[in-house]
């Protein structure tokens, strides 16, 4: 009886592997969504956009939660304080800065009040689970496939530019100010993707760590696009 193992698959060279991770966001990041296709054809009614700006701070208000999660599995106190900026990026260094702050002055401009935008009872149950399932893939997975799921920011900052050009053009009941997170995101997120990519190209040395990587990205790409279902679901219930 042959009990001899086929030998493992060699890594993917780096740049085949960078290419690989570059095609799950080209396949299938959230830009593609059919309720994102409608905001920025300007076809999203003021009630839906307004669900959208609601349900997606629960979203923005758990990133800082999740980061705070892979900082805590980083080793050495240079990945420490380069994660932890991220955090930083969204609660601010003292109240009334960040990501989340101009989160809530988005939904301000767009006719939402502060107070029910923070209490998230709007918030869909999808929306929900969608959340809980990163913040619970972040807390029980490796590091690497934590930060790899942070790569759909590689999709991040072209996305921003088209949602940016898509509310002034679109939108224009929106104060511009509310447009704040999203100018900010195009350069933090340019930043943040190319660090994240290049711990992940180093961490992932083998051909089943590559693949694993891949996957932690595939799966995030399916929590944003499920956040969007669960929206979208809710907008088409409301009206039926």
């Amino acid at each position: 009886m042959n009990t001899a193992l086929a030998p493992l698959a060699e890594p993917w060279s780096p740049a085949e592997f960078e290419a690989r991770l570059r095609a799950v966001g080209e396949d299938r990041y959230h830009d593609r969504h059919p309720f994102n296709l409608r905001m920025h054809s300007g076809d999203l009614s003021p009630d839906e956009l307004r669900r959208w700006i609601a349900n997606r701070f629960h979203y923005q208000c758990h990133i800082p939660v999740k980061d705070a999660l892979i900082t805590a599995k980083l080793d050495t106190p240079n990945l420490r304080r380069m994660w932890l900026r991220r955090i930083q990026d969204h609660d601010g260094h003292q109240d009334g800065e960040g990501g989340i702050e101009r989160w809530l002055r988005l939904g301000e401009a767009a006719g939402l009040d502060r107070e029910t935008l923070l209490r998230a009872d709007t918030v869909v149950p999808g929306v929900r689970l969608a959340v809980d399932g990163y913040v619970n893939f972040c807390r029980l997975r490796s590091p690497l496939e934590a930060v790899a799921a942070s790569l759909t920011e590689l999709s991040a900052p072209d996305l921003m530019r088209t949602r940016i050009d898509a509310f002034e053009r679109h939108y224009p009941w929106i104060e511009p100010d509310g447009l704040a997170y999203f100018r900010a995101r195009v350069s933090q997120g340019r930043r943040d993707s190319r660090e994240a990519l290049d711990l992940v190209l180093s961490w992932a040395r083998t051909r089943e760590e590559q693949k694993r990587a891949v996957a932690a990205l595939r799966f995030k790409c399916d929590v944003l696009w499920s956040l969007l279902d669960a929206v979208d679901g809710a907008s088409r219930r409301e009206q039926a």
